[in-house]
């Protein structure tokens, strides 16, 4: 049976949110071994000139422990 535990992290991009999710995997991975999903909890955009000019994200991560 493996243990797994879930955190919280932010991630923005001003590219798109599938951008903001995968530098959020990808920094995480960093310090965080054995991550198995990307849960999307909320996404929102700041608005600048009438143009979207960053793409935010709200993830939890899920990574088993060893």
């Amino acid at each position: 049976m493996a243990v797994m535990k879930v955190i919280e992290v932010l991630s923005s991009s001003s590219k798109s949110w599938e951008d903001a999710t995968a530098k959020a995997v990808k920094q995480a991975s960093k310090s965080i071994k054995n991550i198995r999903s990307v849960y999307v909890q909320d996404q929102s955009a700041v608005v600048v000139d009438g143009k979207v000019s960053e793409y935010r994200m709200a993830l939890k991560l899920t990574f088993e422990v060893k």
